[in-house]
């Protein structure tokens, strides 16, 4: 199988998040940036397809603080080649993001079993739309929120997740984009030895390719912390003295 893995760059939440000094975009000073979760899992359901079916392993990253420590780690966890196109990340909307990869991904002919897998999502993309946004680009059949790939004939059938616990069975024909929410199996560990050694024998490839005129559809005008509107009231009591206190609360706000 012919397997691309979208990778992209996220701040770690686990570190706190500052407004920057032209109040419209994150301070990057002290920010950590991190593979975005989905994207993790994108990278390990495209590993076992290559260990399951054979094939080869590309990873495709937009520049980013860190993000070659992260392609050599993919190198080092079995992908077989590692690309970054040299356009800032953070300079594009999510629809300048899939132009870009589009032009890179569909610079040559699709062999008939290509699948590339981006993360469903990530937190500066929640509704998950650069996957549907690259393949209506590139032409090609797409289905989100993917928690199980299985190929055979040329087609794959996959699981796709929905609201409330739900799954359905899809028949994709291939070449096709497909969404990743979570692998068969968890990331795989790879040891920092492993990736320092693929580090000093590796390299990773850089494209260029030419920016997009329109880097955002939106423009954002200021970014704000979330502010403190008031605490918490803490009910205690027994069950039932808690109850009365809590209709009472509910009384005075005019819910009931």
């Amino acid at each position: 199988m012919n397997l691309y893995v979208l990778l992209k760059m996220v701040p770690d939440t686990v570190e706190e998040l500052n407004v920057a000094a032209d109040g419209k975009s994150l301070d990057a000073e002290f920010l950590r940036f991190k593979l975005s979760d989905p994207d993790e899992y994108a990278l390990e359901q495209a590993l076992l397809l290559k260990e399951q079916h054979g094939g080869s392993v590309t990873v495709v990253a937009l520049d980013a603080p860190e993000v070659d420590d992260v392609l050599f780690t993919a190198l080092a966890k079995g992908a077989d080649r590692a690309v970054k196109i040299p356009i800032a990340q953070a300079g594009l909307g999510t629809v300048a993001a899939a132009r870009v990869l589009a032009d890179f991904l569909g610079s040559a002919p699709f062999a008939p079993d290509t699948l590339v897998l981006p993360g469903s999502q990530a937190i500066d993309d929640l509704e998950g739309e650069l996957a549907p946004f690259l393949a209506a680009a590139l032409k090609l059949p797409y289905v989100g929120v993917v928690c199980g790939v299985t190929p055979a004939n040329g087609r794959v059938t996959v699981i796709k997740e929905f609201a409330g616990g739900l799954r359905a069975e899809f028949d994709v024909t291939l070449p096709a984009v497909l969404g990743i929410q979570s692998a068969e199996k968890p990331p795989r560990y790879v040891p920092v030895a492993k990736v320092r050694a693929v580090m000093k024998s590796a390299q990773i490839e850089t494209v260029d390719l030419p920016p997009p005129a329109r880097p955002g559809q939106l423009e954002i005008e200021r970014t704000y912390k979330p502010e403190a509107a008031g605490r918490a009231e803490m009910l205690e009591g027994s069950p039932d003295e808690v109850a009365d206190k809590l209709v009472d609360v509910l009384a005075k706000i005019s819910v009931i």
